[in-house]
């Protein structure tokens, strides 16, 4: 039977999606839709249900993108599943990125088939532009995603001498 070392990196998977749900719950009973609480100067925590993907994008769609973007998240999750089973004990910063996109993605499938939609929170701005809000598992997301580039870059790197 084949080792999996990158199986010790999903308890970072576990981690983002617990902390995800948790928040999100949180959000959702304390907060009221769109209002905004200041939390510090340039951050909010506003309640927003994204029915759409990344930025909203697909939000304003008649319903249809609920199930498309599920489907899309379980294939790269099994994607994601499959590429964490094949890395080597060595490949450290790839299995966390990994880790964290699995965990993140799976936090929104969550929503969008428990709900419809998406549970965002996290409000950051600056003066009158506010960037889309978005909540931990996107965070995760982006983290795990510049995890992977970053890892690129340094294994890319060939000696000159």
């Amino acid at each position: 039977m084949k080792s999996f070392p990158a199986a010790k990196w999903l308890w970072l998977t576990v981690l983002v999606l617990f902390s995800d749900q948790l928040t999100k719950y949180l959000a959702s009973e304390r907060l009221v839709l769109h209002q905004a609480v200041e939390i510090l100067p340039m951050l909010n925590f506003t309640l927003v249900h994204n029915y759409g993907a990344a930025f909203s994008f697909l939000s304003d769609s008649s319903g249809w993108q609920r199930w498309f973007l599920t489907i899309i998240a379980l294939v790269v999750s099994v994607v994601i599943a499959v590429w964490m089973r094949r890395l080597t004990s060595g490949e450290m910063m790839t299995a966390a990125g990994l880790a964290l996109i699995l965990g993140g993605a799976l936090g929104n499938v969550w929503d969008r088939i428990q709900l419809g939609y998406v549970v965002d929170f996290v409000d950051v701005y600056y003066q009158t532009w506010h960037w889309p809000a978005f909540n931990i598992a996107d965070s995760a997301i982006t983290i795990g995603a510049v995890l992977l580039i970053i890892d690129t870059f340094r294994n890319g790197r060939t000696d000159q001498s």
